[in-house]
């Protein structure tokens, strides 16, 4: 697995969100913005990552961030998930790995002494020319918004 870096750009991608609105990374051209990796929609630590994003929605906002969550899952899934818990942002549904592949998020796991291939939970924070200037390898998904907004 070869997760991008700091200093690295971000890559192109178009990918639906949970409506089937298609959206790419063309769209934040020229904003600051965050791409957060949840390995399932609708599991304890992804609700309380991305709830704790909504919860401070706001606050990453007036720090002039847009938002994007991404995992495999299907847009029926993300659309549960973000109705749910009533998410401000998209949710892209990426079951083609075209994203979680380009940002290197997807690789060997441990879980319970069993190995597996999963979606890494990882943060990435673009400045508005696409480079990534923060890399979150550590989430801490009840309290992920204090650590982009250091």
């Amino acid at each position: 697995m070869t997760t991008l870096q700091v200093g690295d750009k971000a890559p192109d991608f178009k990918v639906n969100d949970q409506d089937g609105n298609s959206i790419s990374s063309k769209d934040y051209k020229g904003k600051k913005w965050i791409v957060f990796f949840y390995p399932k929609a609708s599991t304890p630590g992804c609700t309380a990552q991305a709830c704790n994003l909504r919860d401070n929605y706001k606050e990453l906002q007036k720090a002039g961030y847009e938002l994007l969550g991404v995992s495999a899952d299907s847009e029926k899934r993300q659309k549960n998930f973000s109705e749910k818990y009533k998410f401000p942002f998209p949710l892209l549904a990426d079951e083609n790995k075209e994203v979680i592949n380009g940002f290197g998020v997807w690789g060997p796991k441990k879980f319970m002494g069993k190995t597996y291939d999963g979606i890494h939970r990882k943060t990435f924070i673009m400045d508005k020319t696409g480079t990534i200037t923060h890399v979150i390898d550590k989430v801490k998904t009840k309290d992920h918004a204090a650590q982009i907004l250091i």
